[in-house]
């Protein structure tokens, strides 16, 4: 199965042109499913699996994941074995028997207009370099509504600060240009000017080694500052992706100008906040009605 996996792997990462996070995320699920079929029996060939062994395959994820990983990792094998018939390996896919699991409902975190506002308005103690590079990374994440990966991703030449914009590149290694806003790029030009001198190919965000910053490095450091204000720290830097959107759906966006910026594929995935939205106007009704059903007499 290794060469198989191997082949698979280079396909998507040069001839579908996908990112290596993606790459990588398709990697660790099938990774796992080949380390199933060694513990049935250290099975070989692809064409030894069939419907009933990806059902006990499903069956034995059931039990350890949720159904959203669950749903991830049936991707991944339906692309593996539609891989394999496309390359004559198989006739057909046995993937294509099953049925995907209903996907889980939630709502994505997010933090108030008032706890963004404490989180970028509140001075940062620490190395002053330190200090403006997180602050620039928190702002600017806020600011464009950015995955982590798009963030990390970001070259200066990326940005262009005079005109207000940054060009970033997503899911798909599809390209957008998104706006920055006033306070973000105050926070970049300090944080450049505090950096100087730096090239244009450089990376935007660096360690203190000067190395191109991790996404766990931005985590950890997003988490110590909530920390130290008092702020849910369980909040990540995707919680202030999903604030970007919200905020800008309660202040009347166009759901559509939305999804452009956060750089949805379908705009039933922007959708959900405008459940977030109406989740947070109950609690406001709830709280305040006098005639509400949860208010104490």
């Amino acid at each position: 199965m290794d060469k198989y996996l191997q082949r698979f792997e280079t396909h998507l990462g040069v001839e579908r042109n996908l990112s290596a996070q993606t790459v990588a995320a398709y990697k660790r699920d099938l990774s796992q499913f080949n380390r199933f079929l060694q513990e049935q029996g250290k099975i070989r060939n692809p064409a030894e699996i069939d419907l009933l062994l990806l059902r006990r395959y499903l069956a034995h994820l059931h039990q350890r994941c949720s159904r959203t990983s669950v749903g991830r990792k049936l991707s991944a094998l339906r692309a593996f074995f539609r891989f394999l018939v496309r390359e004559g390996v198989l006739p057909v896919s046995p993937a294509d028997g099953l049925s995907t699991p209903r996907r889980e409902q939630y709502l994505p975190e997010v933090l108030s207009a008032e706890q963004v506002g404490r989180l970028l308005d509140q001075p940062l103690p620490g190395r002053r370099d330190l200090m403006l590079r997180d602050l620039a990374i928190f702002e600017l994440i806020y600011s464009c509504g950015l995955r982590i990966g798009e963030l990390t991703g970001l070259s200066i030449a990326a940005l262009d600060l005079q005109e207000q914009w940054v060009r970033v590149l997503g899911k798909g290694n599809k390209e957008r240009i998104l706006p920055v806003g006033r306070q973000a790029c105050i926070a970049l030009e300090l944080y450049l000017q505090e950096r100087q001198p730096a090239q244009a190919d450089e990376p935007l965000f660096l360690n203190y080694r000067g190395g191109r910053l991790s996404a766990r490095s931005i985590q950890r450091h997003l988490k110590q500052r909530l920390l130290q204000l008092g702020l849910p720290t369980d909040a990540t830097p995707h919680a202030l992706r999903h604030s970007f959107a919200t905020h800008l759906l309660d202040a009347g966006a166009d759901l559509r100008a939305i999804q452009e910026l956060l750089g949805h594929a379908s705009l039933s995935t922007t959708q959900k906040y405008t459940k977030v939205s109406f989740a947070q106007l109950t609690e406001v009704y709830d709280r305040t009605h006098p005639r509400s059903r949860k208010k104490t007499s």
